[in-house]
């Protein structure tokens, strides 16, 4: 008897310590599941041209793509959509920089138009040759029947030769003396050097080197008028002519 009601004191006693332990026991916390969301995708862009090399003045096809991407801008064109294409008329070589951004990041493309620019041709006008102005300034003089001496009113054009032949240093003359019909070939031959000598020698008084000029005598061999025997004609025949002859070292040979 006594027996069982030890035992039952010390179940007794035993279910009082393990509840009391019960009660003072921490509760262990759940594991919550953490709600993390998944990053946001980066950016994707792309730009091209074509054709990437043109002339000043040709167009250029500038095409791009983005994803993933909020704003979208391109250097010297501004604020343009996710994808597109425009043609533009680049003046000079350019490198067009697309910026792409979004909640994933930037991201960049480069596109690069060289421009030729064509040379301009400048057109010289190229003036009148040598032979053409002296063709154009240099004046024959005339003389009287049977006479070598330069008339007075001549003179002033044996001027103007003279200062003609000073601005032009370059231009060698060949004067050519010339006689009308009337006469021996013989005497005409001296007369038509006379006339020439004479010229050359006014003309080296202002100025103009002697190693320019060369002189030469036709007499009456090679008449400038043949339509009829008056003094008309003969006066046309009688003269000192002018004759271009190049540089100094062309001078035509043959001279007197």
């Amino acid at each position: 008897m006594k027996m069982r009601k030890l035992s039952v004191v010390f179940v007794a006693i035993v279910l009082a310590v393990v509840v009391s332990g019960c009660r003072h026991q921490t509760p262990v916390a759940k594991n919550n599941p953490v709600n993390t969301q998944p990053p946001a995708p980066s950016p994707l862009a792309s730009l091209t041209a074509s054709p990437t090399s043109v002339d000043r003045g040709q167009p250029v096809q500038l095409s791009w793509n983005t994803q993933n991407a909020t704003s979208i801008t391109i250097e010297g064109i501004g604020s343009v959509s996710a994808s597109g294409s425009r043609t533009i008329t680049p003046q000079s070589s350019t490198t067009y920089h697309l910026l792409a951004k979004g909640d994933g990041g930037d991201a960049e493309a480069n596109a690069r138009v060289t421009v030729s620019v064509p040379t301009t041709t400048t057109t010289t006008t190229q003036g009148p040759s040598d032979e053409q102005l002296f063709a154009q300034n240099v004046k024959d003089v005339f003389f009287s029947y049977d006479k070598y001496d330069i008339r007075t009113e001549d003179q002033q054009v044996v001027n103007a030769d003279a200062s003609f032949l000073a601005q032009h240093p370059k231009i060698a003359v060949l004067i050519q003396g010339h006689c009308d019909e009337r006469g021996s070939d013989e005497y005409n031959m001296g007369l038509g050097e006379n006339r020439a000598e004479e010229v050359k020698s006014s003309l080296v008084k202002q100025g103009v080197s002697a190693d320019r000029i060369k002189i030469i005598s036709y007499g009456k061999e090679k008449p400038f008028c043949t339509r009829s025997e008056t003094e008309d004609c003969w006066q046309e025949n009688r003269r000192a002519h002018f004759a271009f002859a190049g540089s100094n070292e062309q001078v035509a040979n043959g001279s007197r």
